[in-house]
C-alpha cells in the first residue's frame, strides 16, 4: 500500500527531509562548513571527546583504513542498490563500511530497501509523546540545534511519528528518539531511517520496545548466560553483589550502545547489526566484560560493579574502533546464532512464566 511520507504537528506542513536538503543546498554546505571548521565537533556533528588530541590521532591513522575500505566497496559495488550474502561481503561489513555508502548498505543488508520499495511512504497524524523527548536528543549535536540549517529535530520528528502511526503496538517509548537521531544523521533521508527503524525495531530486534519490553528482558538473562559460560568470575561476582543484569547492560541494549561507546564505534557496530543481525550485541559486551574482567572481579559492592560497568564503556580501547572491532570477533570466542536462539527460547518462557506467576 503506496501513499504520500507526510507528516504534520509542532513543524507545520509537509517535511520531506529529502528534497528539502536538496532544495536548500547551500544551508546543507554551511551546515557542513560549521561542522569542518569546528575543531572541537566531529564528522557527524557530536562534540569530541575529552582529551580529543588522542581521539584526532586515531582517525588520522584511521582514514587510510577507510580509504583502502572505500576503494574496495566501489568495487564490491559497482553501482548496485543490493548487496549479496556471502562470506567476502561479510568479511568487507566487518571491516567497516565507508560512511558514503552506509545507508545503501545498511538499507539492502536489512531488508529495509526491499520495504521501501514495496511500501513508498506511509501518513502520519499528529502525536504529542514523541515531543517531551525532542529537545533531549543529542543536545550537544550541531545538526539537532534549532539554529541549524536544516534542524535535525524537525526530521526526527516525522520519523518518530510516522513509526508510532506504523507501529502502533510499540507507539513511542524513551531511546527510540536516540536510534532515529543516529539513522537520521546517517541517511539524511526520513524515509530511509523510516524503514530502518522498522527493520530494527519489527525484525531484527523484535520486542525490545513492545511494553512488556520482553525482547529486552530475554537478552539481558542471555547474556548472563554467556557470562557465566565464557567469564565465570565475572558471574560469580554478579552473584555475589547480587547485581542484576538489567541495571548493568539495560542502556547498553536499549540504545544498542548509543551514548555507550564513541560514535564511529557504534556506527561500526551498526553495520554488522544490519548485516549480521543482533548476535553483535552480545559480542560487543561478551569483549567489554572479558576485557575488564580484571577491573570487575576488584569491585566489592553493587555500587562499585555498577561504577565500573560504566567505566570500562570509556578509554583508548574503544576509542579505536578499528581495533576493537577486531577484538570483538576475536576475544568472545564462538559464538553461534543457534546458541542465542536458544537461550532465547529458554530465557523467554522463564520470564514469561515469572511475569504470570506475578500478575495471573
Amino acid at each position: 500500500m503506496g501513499c504520500v511520507f507526510t507528516c504534520y504537528g509542532q513543524f507545520g506542513g509537509v517535511h520531506a527531509m529529502e528534497s528539502e536538503t536538496n532544495g536548500n543546498i547551500s544551508s546543507q554546505l554551511h551546515l557542513n562548513n560549521r561542522i569542518n571548521a569546528n575543531d572541537r565537533v566531529d564528522t557527524y556533528g557530536f562534540e569530541k571527546p575529552e582529551g580529543y588530541e588522542s581521539y584526532e590521532e586515531m582517525m588520522a591513522q584511521y582514514v587510510a583504513v577507510l580509504t583502502r575500505q572505500s576503494v574496495k566497496w566501489s568495487k564490491l559495488l559497482q553501482g548496485k542498490v543490493h548487496v549479496e550474502n556471502n562470506l567476502k561481503v561479510k568479511r568487507y561489513v566487518r571491516k567497516g563500511v565507508p560512511n558514503e555508502y552506509r545507508a545503501q548498505i545498511w538499507m539492502a543488508a536489512s531488508g529495509a530497501q526491499e520495504h521501501l520499495e514495496k511500501n513508498p511512504g506511509t501518513t502520519t497524524l499528529c502525536w504529542c509523546p514523541v515531543l517531551v523527548d525532542m529537545h533531549r536528543t543529542f543536545p550537544e549535536n550541531v545538526q539537532f540545534r534549532k539554529s541549524s540549517e536544516p534542524c535535525l529535530q524537525k526530521a526526527l520528528y516525522n520519523v518518530l511519528l510516522a513509526y508510532g502511526h506504523h507501529n502502533q503496538v510499540v507507539g513511542y517509548c524513551q531511546g527510540m528518539n536516540f536510534i532515529a537521531g543516529y539513522l537520521i544523521i546517517i541517511t539524511k533521508d526520513e524515509e530511509k531511517s523510516f524503514w530502518l527503524m522498522d527493520a530494527l525495531l519489527g525484525r531484527i530486534l523484535p520486542d525490545y520496545y513492545s511494553p512488556a519490553m520482553l525482547g529486552l528482558k530475554t537478552d539481558q538473562e542471555v547474556l548472563g548466560e554467556l557470562v557465566r559460560v565464557k567469564a565465570p568470575a565475572v558471574w560469580q561476582t554478579m552473584v555475589q553483589h547480587n547485581v542484576m543484569w538489567t541495571l548493568v547492560v539495560s542502556q547498553w541494549f536499549i540504545c544498542l550502545y548509543i551514548d555507550v561507546l564513541p560514535v564511529e564505534t557504534v556506527l561500526r557496530i551498526w553495520d554488522c547489526l544490519f548485516y549480521e543481525g543482533s548476535k553483535i550485541l552480545f559480542r560487543v559486551a561478551l569483549t567489554l566484560i572479558r576485557h575488564h574482567q580484571a577491573e570487575i572481579l576488584q569491585a566489592r559492592s553493587m555500587v562499585e560493579v555498577c561504577e565500573c560497568f560504566k567505566l570500562i564503556t570509556q578509554g583508548a580501547f574503544t576509542y579505536d574502533c578499528h581495533t576493537f572491532m577486531q577484538e570483538i570477533f576475536r576475544e568472545p570466542g564462538s559464538l553461534s546464532m543457534a546458541t542465542i536462539t536458544k537461550l532465547r527460547e529458554t530465557y523467554r518462557e522463564r520470564i514469561v512464566a515469572e511475569e504470570t506467576r506475578l500478575c495471573p
